[in-house]
């Protein structure tokens, strides 16, 4: 509005411009030395139109100006009207939604009610008495039977996890899992779709724990049951697949379908289960603990980690630092900043493969350099040889310390290869090292065959020279002893990122290796003679 004013202030003092040039002229033509090309009369035409121009100009952006203030004031109005709209529309859905919700509880709450047993109505304090606190069946309120499905589940594969989740069937899903272990990935992509099919999917990854440690079972005998130890496998894989159900959910659903009471459960579970912690041996110092990794997931999926020591978390890491979540576990446990202190409890136990994938996944690798770790681990490796090399231990003892250098270089050469860091640590001496041993084993191999002893030839008969029979048996062996070296010289090494942490922008959904699902772990027995570790791939 000022410049308006403004210029409209310049334009009224046009005609006191041109006078006081008028006058100036006049004065010009009074000198008679100084001739002029211009007359006056062209020159005030040439200023007078020049006024009328900007009048015309000025006057056509002043109704321009209004124009468009009048178009403002509409927009302004439609858009009040749409925002009045909205709102109308969004209270109409809501009321829709809400009378939904109420007519599905009303329906899950009946159907409930028919299907409860007599004998478990009737004795409802007794049950209450005999059962832990976390496998309490839910009461049929308005508040814990919300119905957690939204529209239909599409399950493209399994349509069966639907139908166990529905049913809150905690055994038939354990069965389900165990009989399709061979498509184990497929298979865990689709539990979260169908995990929203149950009424409470929480109640039922809870209920899926009830085996984990039973009671007439020690902790020794279960590192060697199969069945339990698939078991146990597959309530981790449910509690991540709630993890990964509830990254989809919006803040409210999170709040209702991990409620106090559902919190309470698990807080119950993670009691009892903390003590036989303590039991641990093995498994915890190779990293490799399920114990500690089904404790530290239960804490993470249910968000109970606060109810317990933080140091007593910290503590347990490197218990599960070889397995692939482990990376996931400390962000959702709020260890991140624990880290450099765990791996420096890694390197000090001599797992510095550990280590260096931890510092990779947190983004440490300018305090923790990851070259300096892999070639003190090489060193380490090679310096447990060295007492061998004199032809004191027994083939035996040689054999194994070979073979597991071996396979700490392999694993180095990997963890190379995963982080890249082959311009900064190359990996032909290794991998010529592993050619060296690789050639030792197998000459190694060959001699103790041409070492044992011949069996007897048979004759034909026993009397007199007959016809030779020919050793059928060390045909056999030549023949085996070729197939075996080729296996000598290109082992069956597992290997599928199991170091790959995934980093702090990676998202979390990883995949599972394809091993058998209840097959035993293997052999634990993974320390150099000197009592040096060495770190061994990990299935799943």
């Amino acid at each position: 509005m000022e410049d308006t004013q403004s210029v409209a202030t310049l334009m009224n003092s046009t005609t006191s411009k041109i006078q006081q040039l008028q006058k100036a002229f006049a004065e010009l033509e009074s000198h008679r030395a100084v001739t002029l090309n211009l007359k006056w009369k062209q020159l005030e035409e040439h200023f007078h139109g020049l006024e009328k121009s900007l009048k015309r100009r000025f006057t056509e952006l002043e109704d321009q100006e209004k124009k468009f203030e009048t178009k403002i004031v509409q927009s302004r109005k439609i858009l009040e009207n749409r925002q009045a709209a909205i709102i109308s529309n969004e209270q109409a859905s809501l009321k829709s939604l809400q009378e939904k919700r109420d007519a599905a509880v009303s329906a899950i709450t009946i159907a409930m009610e028919k299907h409860r047993k007599p004998h478990e109505v009737q004795g409802e304090s007794s049950m209450f008495e005999a059962k832990p606190l976390y496998f309490i069946p839910l009461e049929n309120t308005e508040d814990n039977m919300k119905p957690f499905k939204s529209g239909v589940v599409e399950v493209k594969l399994y349509p069966e996890l639907v139908k166990l989740c529905q049913d809150m069937d905690s055994e038939g899903l354990h069965k389900f899992i165990s009989d399709n272990r061979k498509n184990l990935a497929d298979v865990r992509e689709e539990i979260p779709r169908a995990l929203r099919a149950a009424v409470d999917p929480a109640y039922l990854v809870l209920d899926s724990l009830k085996g984990f440690y039973p009671s007439e079972v020690s902790i020794s005998d279960a590192k060697k049951d199969a069945n339990l130890l698939g078991l146990r496998r597959t309530s981790i894989m449910l509690m991540e697949c709630l993890s990964i159900l509830l990254t989809t959910l919006e803040l409210d659903s999170i709040s209702s379908l991990i409620s106090e009471s559902v919190k309470g459960r698990a807080k119950a579970i993670a009691e009892e289960w903390k003590p036989k912690l303590d039991e641990l041996d093995i498994d915890a110092n190779n990293g490799n603990s399920l114990e500690a990794h089904a404790f530290l997931q239960l804490l993470a999926t249910f968000g109970i980690n606060s109810n317990f020591n933080q140091e007593d978390l910290y503590k347990l890491i490197p218990m599960v630092s070889r397995r692939r979540q482990t990376a996931d576990l400390c962000r959702s446990l709020g260890l991140s900043e624990r880290m450099p202190g765990v791996i420096d409890v890694l390197v000090n136990n001599g797992r510095h493969i550990d280590a260096v994938n931890l510092a990779f996944a947190f983004e440490l690798t300018n305090k923790f350099s990851a070259v300096s770790l892999l070639k003190s681990y090489v060193n380490e490796a090679s310096k447990v040889s060295s007492p061998v090399k004199s032809g004191n231990a027994s083939p035996a003892a040689q054999n194994d310390v070979n073979e597991k250098q071996l396979t700490a270089l392999k694993v180095v050469i990997k963890c190379i290869e995963d982080h890249k860091l082959e311009e900064q640590y190359p990996v032909d001496p290794l991998q010529k090292r592993v050619l060296q041993l690789e050639k030792v084993k197998a000459d190694k191999k060959r001699a103790t065959e041409v070492a044992k002893p011949q069996p007897k030839r048979p004759r034909a008969n026993c009397v007199g020279n007959g016809v030779r029979v020919t050793n059928v048996t060390n045909v056999v062996s030549d023949k085996n002893f070729y197939a075996s070296r080729m296996t000598d010289r290109y082992p069956q090494y597992i290997y599928d990122r199991p170091y790959a942490y995934p980093g702090p922008t990676d998202s979390h959904v990883p995949s599972f290796l394809g091993t058998a699902y209840n097959l035993p772990p293997p052999g634990h027995g993974n320390f150099f003679g000197n009592g040096y570790h060495y770190q061994a791939t990990y299935l799943h």
